[in-house]
């Protein structure tokens, strides 16, 4: 898929050049340096570029890594530079900000790279994370109240049930097929399968979220590499195309949220698919960030893949497997492979390696004919529906 056919056309088209993952899962041996050194070492190796090729770099995360802290452990002088931080949304933000840079001649390679070791870290204090995000600004009037992040969540799949009759078998769907096909994934954390009546059963962690319902917590790191068109042929790699993007921020407060079951992916999606020139249904697959079983049905609702309201009927009858009618979160996700924090670059890795069809065997999705995808669409979403950030992509 050539890009440029849209409303939008880019002045330089961008190419996704090289992805990779750092360790990932249980990581007690490494620090977040070290990840982010790893995960951009292989992911110039994916592309068959040198470090001295990079002239852009983005970063952000947990804790307190700077940019310019991580591109000098890293040996990089980056000429541009971007530290975005909107929660879960953040790489899919960056990417599009990268891609722009690149079409405006402003950088030539943008390395974009994170890592994290949430899990480590959150095992070293003894489970005493705060959870709220904080209490300063508008969340003061909330966390006195105990209205974290995961109540957040729960508040809003409960006005989805209670508006379009969403029930609590069709959020469990969401995460039996993320297991499902984390299955095939060597590189998931958890890959034994499990049913309706495991997620439902499991221990209630804020009302309708069971366990099962809620991401994993994981260590790990990835990378992904953007360059202009003019090194494709420097690659090692078949380029994906960043065929258009968008991003949209919601709220902060609960009360400035205007209808909880609606995510802003209605504003970024829209964006990115009319800048990209392409419909939902013509998407092969689908990466979605999903912290809670309700983010993937919500942004699948809120992206067009079907009718809002519809979403619970929508993931049933395994669409969302490997197989399925759409292919979605083809890794596992959040649910089930990772979820090292900002899980939001791993979406763009995944998406990569399928459309080049090196997922790798039993793990490749097929279309018609046995060929690899040629469309897939990563939405990231950060804090509690605040932000999001969609991308399309494209195989030639």
């Amino acid at each position: 898929m050539t890009p440029g056919t849209g409303t939008s056309a880019r002045t330089r088209k961008v190419a996704v050049a090289g992805v990779a993952l750092a360790d990932c899962g249980r990581v007690d041996d490494a620090t977040p340096y070290a990840l982010h050194a790893q995960a951009a070492r292989r992911a110039l190796a994916d592309a068959g570029l040198d470090r001295s090729a990079v002239d852009g770099f983005a970063s952000a995360g947990l804790g307190t890594l700077a940019p310019i802290e991580v591109a000098e452990y890293l040996g990089l002088r980056p000429t541009w530079v971007d530290s975005t931080s909107v929660g879960g949304a953040t790489w899919e933000v960056m990417a599009a900000h990268a891609a722009d840079a690149i079409a405006a001649g402003h950088a030539d390679a943008v390395l974009l790279v994170y890592g994290s070791t949430a899990r480590a870290d959150l095992k070293a204090r003894r489970r005493t994370a705060d959870l709220s995000f904080g209490g300063r600004g508008p969340l003061q009037f909330e966390v006195p109240y105990g209205h974290t992040l995961i109540a957040k969540y729960a508040m809003a799949a409960r006005r989805h049930m209670h508006r379009y009759g969403t029930t609590p078998e069709q959020l469990a769907e969401v995460a039996v097929q993320a297991r499902a096909n984390a299955a095939t994934n060597p590189d998931a954390m958890y890959r034994e399968p499990i049913t309706t009546d495991d997620v439902l059963s499991g221990p209630m962690v804020a009302d309708p979220f069971t366990k099962l319902h809620c991401c994993i917590r994981s260590d790990g790191g990835c990378a992904v590499l953007l360059v202009a068109e003019d090194r494709v042929p420097d690659l090692a790699r078949p380029p994906v195309w960043v065929l258009g993007s968008g991003a949209s921020v919601s709220h902060s407060a609960m009360s400035e949220w205007e209808d909880f079951t609606v995510s802003p992916a209605a504003v970024s999606g829209r964006l990115a698919f009319e800048r990209a020139g392409v419909r939902p249904e013509e998407i092969d697959l689908a990466q979605i960030y999903d912290a809670f079983t309700y983010m993937t049905l919500v942004t699948l609702e809120d992206l067009g893949f079907c009718a809002k309201g519809e979403g619970g009927a929508f993931v049933e009858k395994g669409r969302l497997l490997r197989d399925g009618a759409l292919p979605t979160n083809t890794d596992g996700g959040g649910l089930a492979a990772c979820h090292p924090g900002m899980r939001g670059l791993f979406l763009l890795v995944e998406a990569v390696r399928q459309l080049r069809g090196e997922a790798g065997e039993g793990r490749q999705v097929r279309r018609a004919g046995g060929r690899p995808p040629r469309l897939a669409v990563a939405s990231g979403t950060g804090g509690w529906f605040c932000s999001s950030g969609t991308v399309v992509l494209g195989a030639d």
